[in-house]
C-alpha cells in the first residue's frame, strides 16, 4: 500500500489567506505543487516545494504526476476539485486510497449564495471546455441556472442562445471574480444584453423566467414533435419514436448505436434521457451526417458523435455500446450479425421494419435468439372535404431483444 501521496486543495479568489490549517500543513509539507499559474501565483514565498504550472497539452501533466508516485505531491484547484473539478479528472488516473482532497466553497455555492438560491433547486451546468450548445436542453420557464463560463464571451452568447429559443426577457447576472478582491456583478436581459466581454472567470445566473411563443420548449421525456428535427423524410415518426426508446431503455451513462441513425432522432433522445448518456449515430449519407450534426447542437446534446460510413464496416473497432437501434440496413448482409456481435452481454437491441423484407428478416432473428415483436399502426386525424377523417401511416414492426449475459 502506498501511503496518500497527492493532496488536491481547493483554492479560492481570496488565496493561500482563505485556506485552513490543513491545507497549508499540506502544501508546507510537498514536494512539488502543481497548478495554474494564477494559483501558484497566489502561494508565498517562503513555500520551498518546486513548483510546476500546468503544461499545455494539459494531458502531459498526468505522466508528469505519476513519475512522483509515492512523493508528497500537492494540486492546487479552483474551489471544490469535485465539482467539474481537478479533482474528478484526477480520480481516474490516481486510486482513491493515494488521494487526500481539501476542497474550498465551489464557485456554484457562492454564486449561489449571492443570488439568494436554494442550490437543490437550481441546474449547475458548466460549458468551461465543452460545447454551449448543451444549455439549450436546459432552459425552460421557470428554471434557475448556474453556468461555469468558459471565457468573458460566454454571457453574450447565452443571452443570444436564450432569445433565439423565445426566453427573450430572461434575466443574466454576471458574477465575476467571486469572493475576491475584483469581485463584480453584471445583470441584465437577454434581449437587451449590451455589455461588453465580461471578466474570463465568471460565473453565469440565468432566471430563465417565461418563454414568448413559439418558443423551442421541449420535454425531456420521449417522443419530441417531429417538427424539432430537421430531415429528408428518413425520421422515426414521434409515435414510433417513443415506443422504441421505451423498449431501448437508457439508463445513465450508457452507450447506443444508432445504426442507419437518418436525422439523429433516436440518438438525440436517448442522450436528452440523462446528461451521461452517450451516442454514436453511423450514417453513410453526407448530406443527412450534416442533418444529425445540426439536430444535436439545436436539441442540446453537441456530444453526440456522427461515425460516418456504412454498417456493417463502419461498426469495427467501435466502444462496445448497451443498446444497439437499428433504423435501416437489417437487410444489409452482416448487419444485423455485426450489431449482435458488438453488443454487450445483457445489453439491448431494438430494430423497426417497415418493408416485409425487413419484417421477415427480424421475424428470423427472433426465431434464433428470442425477442419481442410489436407491430403499430398509427392514424392521424386529417381534413376530408369538410369532415375530418383518419389516415394510417405505415404499420412499424418494432423487434426488442436482450443479449444474454
Amino acid at each position: 500500500m502506498i501511503a496518500r501521496w497527492l493532496t488536491i486543495i481547493g483554492i479560492g479568489e481570496d488565496g493561500y489567506s482563505g485556506l485552513g490549517q490543513n491545507a497549508r500543513d499540506a502544501l508546507a509539507g510537498a514536494g512539488t505543487i502543481f497548478g495554474g499559474k494564477r494559483h501558484l501565483d497566489l502561494l508565498p514565498e517562503a513555500l520551498t516545494a518546486e513548483r510546476i504550472a500546468w503544461p499545455s497539452p494539459f494531458s502531459d501533466a498526468y505522466p508528469m504526476l505519476l513519475a512522483l508516485r509515492g512523493q508528497p505531491v500537492a494540486v492546487l484547484a479552483s474551489g471544490d476539485p469535485m465539482h467539474f473539478g481537478m479533482g474528478a479528472t484526477l480520480t481516474r488516473y490516481v486510486a482513491a486510497d493515494e488521494l487526500r482532497i481539501i476542497p474550498a466553497p465551489s464557485s456554484f455555492s457562492l454564486a449561489a449564495a449571492a443570488m439568494g438560491w436554494p442550490i437543490q433547486e437550481t441546474q449547475l451546468l458548466s460549458v468551461h471546455g465543452r460545447p454551449i450548445e448543451t444549455l439549450f436542453k436546459a432552459f425552460a420557464p421557470g428554471a434557475r441556472l448556474l453556468i461555469l463560463s468558459n471565457d468573458g464571451d460566454t454571457p453574450a452568447q447565452v443571452a443570444r442562445m436564450l432569445s433565439q429559443t423565445g426566453f427573450n426577457s430572461a434575466q443574466l447576472t454576471v458574477l465575476e471574480h467571486l469572493a475576491g478582491v475584483a469581485e463584480r456583478r453584471i445583470d441584465g436581459t437577454a434581449e437587451a444584453w449590451s455589455h461588453p466581454r465580461c471578466a474570463d472567470l465568471n460565473v453565469l445566473a440565468v432566471d430563465c423566467g417565461k418563454a414568448i411563443p413559439p418558443a423551442r420548449i421541449y420535454s425531456t421525456c420521449a417522443g419530441l414533435p417531429d417538427a424539432a428535427f430537421e430531415h429528408d423524410g428518413q425520421l422515426t415518426k414521434r409515435d414510433i419514436r417513443a415506443v422504441t426508446l421505451a423498449h431501448l431503455a437508457p439508463l445513465p451513462g450508457e452507450l447506443l448505436w444508432d445504426v442507419g441513425a437518418g436525422c439523429g432522432s433516436i440518438g438525440i433522445e436517448w442522450m436528452r434521457a440523462h446528461s451521461s448518456c452517450r451516442t454514436l449515430a453511423i450514417e453513410a449519407n453526407d448530406k443527412r451526417q450534416y442533418l444529425i450534426l445540426r439536430n444535436s447542437r439545436a436539441l442540446g446534446v453537441p456530444d453526440l458523435q456522427i461515425v460516418r460510413g456504412e454498417a456493417p464496416a463502419a461498426l469495427q473497432g467501435l466502444a462496445e455500446p448497451d443498446a444497439v437501434f437499428i433504423g435501416g440496413g437489417m437487410t444489409d448482409e452482416g448487419v444485423m450479425e455485426a450489431c449482435w456481435e458488438g453488443l454487450k452481454p445483457g445489453g439491448r437491441l431494438v430494430a423497426n421494419a417497415v418493408t416485409i423484407q425487413s419484417e421477415m428478416a427480424i421475424v428470423g432473428w427472433r426465431s434464433a435468439h428470442g425477442g419481442e415483436l410489436t407491430k403499430l399502426a398509427v392514424s392521424y386525424a386529417q381534413p376530408l372535404g369538410g369532415f375530418d377523417t383518419w389516415r394510417s401511416s405505415l404499420p412499424v414492426t418494432v423487434y426488442a431483444v436482450r443479449k444474454p449475459m
